[in-house]
């Protein structure tokens, strides 16, 4: 199946679903993404923070995390034909309560991730992936789940890049 359709997700989820590229959601959710991109830096840029009020590397690697683990379990809810309206969640207050942690081991925490929600991608068969519920007020399909975190990787990549990386050491 390719890229879902705009009835699949809310409009806000576009900006990520745009971000990834054509082709199969497997191939999107392999490329290399913010854990390559994080592993062997410099462990002191875990706590940098790109301006005042804004969240360490370490809390938005967390981010990415947990926002995927979210959007994995929807996905699975959604496929497997749950029709609960599921609830949206504050980032900001996950955000909040997250330490700052080690970026090596945040790498390995996402590349873990990852490795399951490919698996679970891997397991639903077109009918399941296209199965839309609704997700913080919206429609979302199991695979507008994937694409979503697929492009939201590739969000925070260029947000890491330009704010984080930007003229820091590595």
């Amino acid at each position: 199946m390719g890229r879902p359709g705009p009835a699949e997700y809310a409009p806000y989820y576009g900006r990520y679903v745009d971000l990834v590229e054509d082709g199969p959601l497997e191939a999107a959710l392999r490329a290399p993404g913010l854990e390559a991109l994080v592993r062997g830096l410099d462990p002191a840029l875990g706590g940098h923070r790109y301006a005042p009020g804004k969240w360490t590397l370490s809390q938005s690697v967390q981010h990415v995390i947990d926002t995927e683990r979210i959007f994995a379990a929807r996905a699975l809810r959604i496929a497997r034909g749950d029709r609960t309206p599921l609830p949206g969640f504050d980032q900001d207050a996950f955000a909040e309560t997250t330490a700052d942690r080690d970026l090596e081991a945040l790498a390995d925490e996402l590349a873990a991730v990852r490795a399951s929600t490919v698996l679970l991608v891997t397991s639903l068969d077109a009918g399941a992936l296209g199965r839309v519920g609704t997700a913080s007020g919206g429609p979302l399909s199991a695979r507008a789940a994937g694409w979503i975190i697929a492009g939201h990787d590739r969000h925070h990549q260029r947000i890491v890049r330009e704010r984080y990386l930007d003229g820091a050491s590595r």
